[in-house]
């Protein structure tokens, strides 16, 4: 049985490779006799899994030892309210960019918290394009700046990250590991697990070892950075075996030759995709081209009332969850690191028939 060309958002493909190597383990681990999700979290086998996986990640990504790696749960969303109940300290207010729905939705809960300044909003243009980091009201006292690089839903990206003087936390969730990236910019960045690293209900955490042992005295105990980092991520049962199949993900990934061999890979999708989009008088792309996401391209058809008849069409040749957020319609396809090139050559070659077909 082939496989079909999953374009969802995420929980999104996983490497076919991985999904294999899980199914072999499945049943007996190494001559366990047991399942990596039967195992003890504190066994030497988890132990050793869990730890190999952190190394592969930290190789991966260029995380020093200047930072922490928590394996945490609860998905990025749960970060919403880690990231200000430990990072606040004896401040008050944090600064925080509006790019599109994840974005609002930090925002919304930090305010939770304290107070929050807005200091940048795309919003009035449709959440389109980002202003010059020159026009962004920055508060120099504030706690830290927190950014969303990539709107999975909108299909908003930055092309920079931006200068700070205070810690910059950023929701890497759809981007990470799918090109090179300068962690050493960051105070804290977090990513869930369900587009680039593995399945859904982990969320991995890299923050500044000098940003430790900050958090208000009302900080849940399971969003406390340190005792996540003093306790391996295993202050309870973790995610074991969402951690494990990150593990396989990383040892995929660096086999294809790492983020670098990957970033060139993931440029050359987006480029045909959007290319292909611009060429069309039937298909339109709205972001402003510099701000185009790599990883999640949404896009409209001439006619909306023909958006059912193109999903049913990309259905019947393999081609899933090709359609957009409910809030925003339209199509999106999320090409992700696992989506190999072929996929999109795909999804071309139906466009292009769907277009000469109804244009």
């Amino acid at each position: 049985m082939s496989r079909a060309f999953n374009f969802c958002a995420g929980p999104a493909a996983l490497p076919t490779e991985v999904l294999e190597q899980a199914r072999e383990e499945m049943l007996d681990w190494r001559g366990t006799g047991m399942s990596v999700m039967e195992m003890s979290h504190r066994s030497d086998e988890f132990v050793a899994i869990a730890e190999q996986a952190e190394r592969d990640f930290r190789e991966l990504a260029g995380v020093s030892d200047d930072y922490a790696v928590l394996f945490m749960q609860g998905g990025a969303s749960s970060q919403f309210a880690a990231i200000p109940l430990n990072l606040l300290g004896d401040k008050t207010s944090a600064d925080y960019v509006d790019t599109g729905i994840w974005s609002k939705k930090a925002i919304a809960e930090a305010k939770r918290f304290g107070q929050v300044n807005v200091v940048s909003s795309s919003a009035a243009s449709g959440y389109t394009t980002i202003a010059p980091e020159s026009e962004w009201q920055c508060d120099p006292q504030a706690a830290y700046l927190h950014y969303t690089p990539n709107e999975t839903i909108g299909g908003l990206e930055f092309d920079f990250i931006p200068e700070s003087r205070v810690p910059l936390v950023a929701d890497l969730s759809s981007t990470i590991l799918s090109r090179p990236l300068d962690v050493s910019r960051f105070g804290l960045i977090y990513a869930g697990a369900q587009k680039n690293i593995g399945p859904s209900g982990l969320v991995v955490v890299m923050v500044r070892k000098d940003l430790l042992g900050k958090a208000s005295p009302h900080t849940p105990t399971m969003l406390d950075y340190k005792v996540a980092a003093d306790n391996g991520s295993m202050y309870n049962t973790p995610s074991t075996y969402s951690w494990y199949l990150a593990g396989l993900v990383f040892q995929w990934l660096k086999r294809q030759g790492g983020v670098a061999a990957i970033g060139e890979v993931n440029a050359r999708k987006a480029k045909k995709l959007y290319g292909f989009i611009d060429d069309s008088d039937f298909y339109a792309n709205p972001i402003e081209p510099r701000f185009r996401s790599w990883m999640n391209v949404p896009f409209t058809l001439a006619d909306d009332a023909l958006n059912k008849v193109f999903l049913q069409g990309a259905e019947a040749r393999g081609l899933l969850n090709l359609a957009g957020h409910r809030s925003v319609g339209g199509m999106r396809a999320s090409i992700y690191n696992a989506m190999p090139e072929a996929g999109v050559d795909a999804l071309i070659a139906y466009m292009t028939e769907f277009e000469k077909e109804h244009a």
